[in-house]
């Protein structure tokens, strides 16, 4: 059930996304002194395992999905921090750009080709610099883009309502481009093993709030949202060692694989690939909500949808998880690419 708290929720990432359509910067989502706080142990958790030092992301720009030619491909944008850019892992076919675009060409039948833009340590005021470098290769725009960012906003301490800003702009340039988008929504800092109480409470609550705020902005400039959370999943709670790589920080390969099998179905909806119905699962726990309130829900329910409605209202959707084909690796014009070799599931 949805109560009182959700409402109170709801008011909050409101307040900080009205804040940023009016020019406001003093929403904060905790007190200064414990966000301080909060980065310093998320510096010491990213220390205490291997080093804190994870490998530098592979790049997974190219084209995938080679089974279907090379003609007429869908064009994938990837812009964020470092979980967009896949930092954690070792191979290209293993990063979320590589997982979707395989998941869309195993969909749609067609080749993706993946300009991926994202850059390690990104915070939301990078975006403008991503999208305009995304879009000054008029050849290569983007049939649809994906956004990953947030966490950094939470440790450096920057305010809320300049983070969502930044993000609305963003969306809104790629909107106008042309471009569907989808975004990722902060993940829950609390889900960092070495992050110890209070300060683990205080890191997923800043964390639900701005991705409540993000999705309110996001699917105001005609986006959608898939929530993070938890990193898309109670698996990564029960197995923390197999979900996180080995700086104990970003995903492993199965970490990332988890996320974009959450979130291949919401890009798949928002190109057409497959029929789209207003019909909601209400075994699902799909509903048609406020803006804020679905934001709110959304939050704290890792791997839920956020599609704009009829303003004000949102839909709220669990859609089922796609799992990603196999991969075999092969060179493109681009880079290092892999294109699947199976078809996904439909249903």
């Amino acid at each position: 059930m949805r109560g009182g708290g959700s409402v109170s929720r709801a008011r909050v990432a409101r307040r900080i996304a009205a804040g940023a359509a009016y020019g406001g910067g003093g929403i904060g989502l905790v007190g200064v002194a414990a966000v301080g706080l909060l980065l310093a142990e998320v510096q010491l958790a990213k220390r205490s395992v291997g080093g804190g030092i994870a490998p530098l992301p592979p790049r997974g720009d190219g084209l995938y999905g080679l089974a279907f030619g090379r003609e007429d491909p869908l064009s994938l944008g990837v812009l964020g921090d470092s979980t967009a850019a896949g930092q954690g892992v070792r191979r290209a076919g293993q990063t979320p750009a590589a997982l979707l675009a395989s998941g869309l060409a195993a969909v749609a039948e067609r080749p993706v080709d993946v300009c991926n833009v994202a850059l390690a340590g990104a915070r939301s005021d990078d975006l403008e610099r991503q999208v305009t470098q995304l879009l000054s290769d008029t050849s290569r725009m983007p049939d649809i883009c994906v956004i990953m960012i947030g966490a950094n906003d939470v440790t450096h301490r920057m305010p809320p309502t300049e983070s969502v800003r930044h993000l609305a702009g963003a969306v809104r340039r790629l909107r106008t481009a042309g471009a569907e988008v989808v975004v990722g929504t902060c993940p829950d800092l609390g889900t960092i093993e070495p992050v110890y109480q209070p300060l683990r409470w205080l890191a997923r609550r800043a964390s639900r709030q701005l991705a409540a705020a993000q999705t309110i902005v996001a699917v105001e400039q005609g986006a959608r949202t898939v929530s993070l959370g938890d990193l898309l999943g109670p698996e990564f709670a029960e197995n923390p060692r197999e979900m996180f790589s080995m700086d104990n920080y970003h995903p492993s390969a199965e970490g990332y694989a988890t996320a974009a099998m959450a979130m291949l179905p919401t890009l798949c909806a928002a190109l057409g690939l497959w029929p789209e119905t207003d019909h909601l699962d209400a075994d699902r726990d799909e509903d048609m909500l406020p803006v804020a309130k679905a934001a709110a829900t959304a939050a704290r329910e890792a791997g839920t949808e956020v599609t704009g409605a009829r303003a004000p209202w949102a839909l709220l959707k669990h859609r089922r998880r796609r799992r990603i084909p196999q991969e075999s690796p092969a060179s493109t014009a681009h880079g290092t690419a892999e294109p699947s070799s199976t078809r996904a599931t439909r249903g």
